[in-house]
Formats: structure tokens, C-alpha cells, sequence
């Protein structure tokens, strides 16, 4: 039995998820191959694997174009769109072949319609999985129609293909899914160390105040020379973020961290997450879920018009400590005001359940079993 992940490779946090879910599938199912088609970074994929996975780089779909971390290309966007699904059909009959290449039992697609249209032309079960769908998120840009005409028809066409749907906590869109819909827990990545045996390998103080800049692997021009200056928090950044050890003079508030450095130490970016008590960044999934599941407080900045985002901001102080901190301010290193009062928040009144990759494994390994001779 073959499983095929078609996973966006927009930014890291569908990958995050995705990955929670295959290592929950090898560990329940070991004899279980599992397949990756993504253009998520190769590295990425394998520090966050923990059982056997294929990864073949495909291009699944175009997402959103970024102007580094913070800000959102809405008429380039239109325009990728555009030229993706001009040749959408051609797409869909390279995955079909591919998918019978491969012997696929089961598509899984986070949440690409290629996905879903190459699933039910090859004649495979189909599992949309995800928060959004694409077309809520286009629909949201004003001249995305005018742009890229088409477009949101095309998309929510495949939607409709999927044979099954499970959607994750904060959720929009789904409106073009025609197939049952079950909500499933938070999917996030978990510490594997204890807070303070990171801080250790690290050399952290364990009683200090430590502030994680996370910025989802998207170059961000960060004021690490200013925040530096002040001795009130330690700032951890890594090369997902600044490639370049920062100038930060002899200062030793800013810790800069090589990828390859913290996996030499046997820690992964989750243990980064719960080690620190703030973790600065946009919104969206991957960042918030861990935040969540590792008890860090979110201080967060805003990142253009990005549907996901009004969701989080609606519902995250219910489940999660967190505050807005304005671009301009994150910009220029006026992180302190925001830092201490969002750790001197009370707890949140709510807690989520975080054992979504395994509801989703098993729901994924049942219709396998469901085809099995």
C-alpha cells in the first residue's frame, strides 16, 4: 500500500503538519510506504522525518508570492496563478501517470487541487487535508478574478473532486468541498527535550527570559544590532532566517544558530519553540500549532492580506497568550514592551487537544484497510 502526500510548498508550516502525520503513520503502520511530492527544501523534509519517507520535487501548486516574510504580492500572486493553471490539465496528466507509476493506493493533497483532480482521474481515493483552501484565500485579493479569470473556478472544480475531507482548527474556506468534512485536533510538532536540557546544550540561563525569532524561512531584515543593545531577554535566530551571522558586536543577547549546529546537538526547531518564552513571528499554522503545543507565548507581527490571519487573530487569545506587535515597531527592535506583557499574561481560559497527526493517521491507514483484499 502506497501513500502519496501532495504537500503546498508554500512556506514550511504544510510540511510541518504533513510530516507529523507520515511519522504517525510509520509508527503505527511500519510496512507502510509513504511518498512526498513538494518543492518544500529537501533539508526540511529530512530533519523533520522520524521513519521512512520518499520525496520527489514537484511543483503543486503557486500559493502566494511573498515579499520576504512580512508582505504579500497580491498582483504577482494573480499572475503565478494565472500561468499555473493555464496548464492546469497538462499538470493533472503528468500526476496521473506519475501516480500509477508509483503504484499509489491513496492521495493525500495539503491542500493542492492538483491533488484532488489527478487523485479521481487515476481512479484513487482522494483526502483533502488542511485549514484553507486556496480559492478563500484568492478570493480575498480584488483583482485576483480580473487577473487570473478562471482561476477560482479551476480550483474549486478539484476541490469538489476530493473524496474526503479533514479539516483542521482555524479554519476558512472549504465552501467547494463536496465531500463529508471531519474537523480533527491541532496537528503540530512537539518538543522531544525537556525546556531546560535545551537551555543547557544551548547555554541558556534557565531562568532567563528567551525570545525565539521565527519568521517561516523567509529571509526577514531583522534588527538584531538594536535589540542587542538591550539586556532585558536573549533574541535566538537561526539560519532559516538571517543565512549570515549577524553583526551584533560583542553583545550577547542575540544567540545566532547554524541548522546544522542545533542537529549535531540533537535539537530540533520544536525544542527551539518550547525552550523559549516568546516567539516573535507572523501568523500562520505551522508557528502557531507549535506555540500552542509547547507552551510558548506568540508575540505577532501582520503579513499583508492573508485571510489565515483573521482567523488567528479572532480565535487565538481563547487558546494561546499572544499580542500584536506593529511592523514598524518589530523593524526597528522595539520588542521589549510587547515581550513582557505578553509573558505577563494570565493563562489562556481554553487548551487544545494537540493529537491531531494521529486521528489523521489512523483515519488515512483505515481506508487503506478499507481496500485491502
Amino acid at each position: 500500500m502506497t501513500i502519496v502526500f501532495y504537500t503546498s510548498g508554500h512556506g514550511f508550516g504544510h510540511a510541518s503538519r504533513d510530516l507529523e502525520i507520515i511519522n504517525a503513520i510509520g509508527n503505527r503502520a511500519p510496512r507502510s510506504r509513504v511518498l512526498i511530492r513538494t518543492k518544500v527544501p529537501p533539508w526540511f523534509l529530512e530533519v523533520s522525518r522520524r521513519v521512512p519517507l520518499e520525496t520527489q520535487s514537484v511543483d503543486t501548486d503557486p500559493g502566494v508570492v511573498q515579499d520576504g516574510s512580512l508582505a504579500i504580492d497580491e498582483l504577482q500572486t494573480a499572475q503565478a496563478a494565472s500561468g499555473f493553471y493555464s496548464t492546469f490539465p497538462a499538470r493533472v496528466h503528468r500526476e496521473v501517470e506519475a501516480l500509477r507509476q508509483l503504484g499509489a493506493t491513496l492521495v493525500v493533497g495539503d491542500i493542492p487541487p492538483l491533488a484532488f483532480a489527478a487523485a479521481a482521474d487515476a481512479g484513487l481515493p482522494s483526502i483533502a487535508l488542511g485549514n484553507f483552501t486556496w480559492d478563500w484565500i484568492y478570493h480575498a485579493y480584488p483583482r485576483f478574478e480580473e487577473m487570473a479569470p478562471g482561476v477560482l473556478s479551476q480550483i474549486g472544480e478539484a476541490y469538489a473532486r476530493a473524496g474526503r475531507v479533514l479539516r483542521l482548527p482555524f479554519h476558512g474556506g472549504f465552501e467547494t468541498m463536496r465531500a463529508p468534512i471531519e474537523d480533527l485536533p491541532l496537528v503540530a510538532r512537539r518538543a522531544r527535550r525537556d525546556r531546560d536540557d535545551t537551555r543547557r546544550l544551548l547555554s541558556l540561563d534557565r531562568a532567563g527570559l528567551v525570545v525565539l525569532a521565527s519568521f517561516g524561512g523567509h529571509q526577514v531584515s531583522l534588527p538584531l544590532s538594536a535589540i542587542g543593545r538591550q539586556r532585558r531577554f536573549s533574541v535566538l535566530v537561526t539560519d532559516h532566517e538571517v543565512p549570515d551571522a549577524p553583526e551584533t558586536g560583542s553583545s550577547p543577547s542575540v544567540r545566532w544558530f547554524r541548522r546544522g549546529d542545533l542537529t549535531a546537538l540533537g535539537i530540533r526547531y520544536e525544542d527551539l519553540v518550547a525552550a523559549s518564552d516568546v516567539v516573535v513571528a507572523k501568523l500562520g499554522y505551522g508557528i502557531v500549532s507549535e506555540c500552542i503545543a509547547n507552551g510558548a507565548a506568540l508575540l505577532y507581527t501582520s503579513r499583508g492580506r492573508f485571510p489565515e490571519q483573521e482567523v488567528f487573530v479572532a480565535e487565538l487569545p481563547r487558546v494561546l497568550r499572544c499580542r500584536f506587535i506593529a511592523q514598524d515597531d518589530l523593524r526597528d527592535g522595539r520588542w521589549l514592551e510587547g515581550v513582557e506583557a505578553v509573558v505577563a499574561q494570565p493563562e489562556p481560559p481554553a487548551r487544545m487537544r494537540a493529537d491531531g497527526a494521529e486521528k489523521a493517521a489512523q483515519a488515512m491507514l483505515d481506508v487503506l484497510d478499507e481496500l485491502s483484499p
